[in-house]
């Protein structure tokens, strides 16, 4: 077993747990939080695959900007003292269990019977396929034909007005 192996099957088995604990807790910010870990995990499967950018991208994007933009909006909204959580019956919680298991032995034979294709990371990626991250902030960021100037301005004028969203409502308070 090679260190790649390794590393990748604890990176699953990281991601994988703290999924099923998102999922499972009770508590609204637990359950941000380990997003938060299985997003980090998930851009350290990206790092492993050799896709710095998009790691990159991950960790800023996705942990540093949407799991902050959830917990603000569980901060704000705050709890309902007369919301109170119903038991689950029983069958409907043996249908969940048989549900999961449905799907477990599905996803097993998947894996099982397929031939996947074998990535190292001692695999060097050709530069004709590979684009460099100048190349590729440039596209994002001009104005021509193919660039994202437009979309990247209009996502910036969207957070701006979350942002003053978010403060005359905790200024209400």
């Amino acid at each position: 077993m090679t260190t790649e192996s390794i590393i990748f099957i604890l990176l699953a088995a990281f991601v994988a747990v703290f999924s099923v604990l998102s999922v499972t807790t009770k508590r609204i910010i637990r359950a941000a939080t380990y997003l938060l870990f299985v997003l980090f995990g998930t851009a350290g499967l990206y790092f492993l695959l050799g896709y710095t950018f998009l790691g990159a991208v991950q960790i800023m994007v996705y942990a540093g900007g949407i799991v902050v933009l959830y917990i603000f909006a569980i901060m704000l909204t705050g709890k309902s003292k007369d919301a109170q959580q119903k038991p689950i019956a029983l069958g409907k919680r043996f249908a969940a269990l048989m549900a999961a298991l449905i799907g477990a032995g599905l996803l097993m034979f998947v894996v099982i019977s397929h031939h996947f294709v074998s990535t190292s990371l001692s695999a060097e990626v050709t530069n004709e396929s590979a684009a460099p991250i100048s190349q590729i902030g440039s596209s994002l960021l001009s104005a021509g034909e193919g660039g994202n100037l437009l979309p990247f301005e209009a996502v910036s004028v969207l957070l701006l007005a979350c942002i003053i969203g978010g403060l005359i409502i905790a200024r209400k308070r």
